[in-house]
């Protein structure tokens, strides 16, 4: 796997199964020490400027004298970044145009390292993900070439690692097919922008990011990407620009609270704008209107109703002949 470099410092963490017990962790010579309180145990490390890799060793003694370890192997410190939305983000690699040259060349890059978490809903904030599609992998043809690996994740992050000199990525990819922004934003985010149905209350209930971002908010990141708004056309679209910036605003804060000020409280928040699209007449009324939304109501980004965001524009991108 990939945790976040220098100058940020990563977090690690894990539950054991008495509490106040101590928890030791060696990773390049360097030992931490900690105890088990509640049952959960964290170790910051130290701002890692090597890539690496390492190995991480945990070590928790037990009553009866023995020692349990639990061991990570082949570690690198690079850049992490979220990769997240609906359809247009889980899309993969295999699906898109010139995909063979792209699996095929995806041995070269074995300091890309990706993951995917498996799709699941929660009324309540989970603190771990309930499973885990694909497992941390190193890039190959095999794994890039998984029905499992986002496109645009994987594109984004391969080319973030060549133009930066081949430093490592880690990705991880957690979007959903056909799922409202609602679904992302947690429920203070729509609860500020007075997201109601019809009999008064909140919607969908943040599902989705109670299962498959909260989890994720003990990781130090460099950032996100978030590829999503075809089923807000018809869904509170005039309230996407409040809801998607309560969203990034939101993620952000947690991020920052959950891993003790880690990562950073404006950290890059990178978007794609919705293309054209023709096969469906009821939809293309719909269409400019959350491309417009998804700029916050300005016509551009970056603008200053939300700082530190970026988007990339998909109006040359239609293709009629696709299904």
């Amino acid at each position: 796997m990939v945790l976040q470099r220098a100058p940020q410092r990563a977090v690690v963490w894990g539950y054991s199964d008495t509490s106040n017990s101590p928890i030791t962790l060696t990773m390049n010579g360097r030992v931490y020490t900690t105890n088990a309180a509640d049952k959960t145990w964290s170790v910051t490390l130290d701002a890692q400027s090597e890539e690496g890799p390492f190995d991480i060793h945990v070590n928790q003694p037990l009553t009866n004298g023995t020692v349990v370890t639990i061991t990570l192997h082949d570690i690198l410190f690079g850049d992490v970044w979220i990769c997240s939305g609906q359809s247009n983000m889980q899309f993969s690699v295999y699906e898109m145009l010139n995909a063979t040259i792209e699996i095929d060349n995806a041995g070269k890059y074995p300091k890309v390292r990706f993951m995917t978490t498996q799709h699941n809903q929660s009324e309540t904030l989970e603190e771990e993900l309930l499973g885990i599609t694909l497992n941390w992998t190193i890039a190959s043809p095999d794994s890039v070439g998984s029905n499992f690996t986002s496109a645009v994740c994987w594109l984004y992050g391969r080319m973030i690692h060549q133009a930066l000199g081949g430093r490592p990525m880690g990705l991880v990819h957690t979007s959903w097919g056909a799922t409202e922004i609602e679904f992302w934003a947690p429920k203070q985010a729509l609860q500020a922008c007075n997201v109601t149905n019809d009999l008064g209350i909140i919607v969908n209930n943040s599902v989705l990011y109670n299962a498959m971002i909260h989890p994720l908010t003990r990781m130090v990141i460099k950032g996100a990407i978030w590829y999503q708004g075809e089923d807000n056309i018809r869904v509170h679209t005039a309230l996407y620009p409040c809801m998607f910036s309560k969203m990034i605003e939101t993620w952000r804060s947690v991020w920052h609270e959950r891993t003790k000020s880690l990562t950073d409280p404006n950290f890059p928040f990178g978007f794609v704008q919705l293309s054209t699209k023709t096969k469906d007449p009821d939809t293309i009324g719909g269409f400019p209107w959350v491309r417009w939304h998804q700029t916050f109501d300005v016509g551009h980004v970056p603008n200053d109703v939300v700082q530190n965001v970026f988007m990339a524009s998909a109006m040359d991108l239609r293709d009629d002949d696709a299904p």
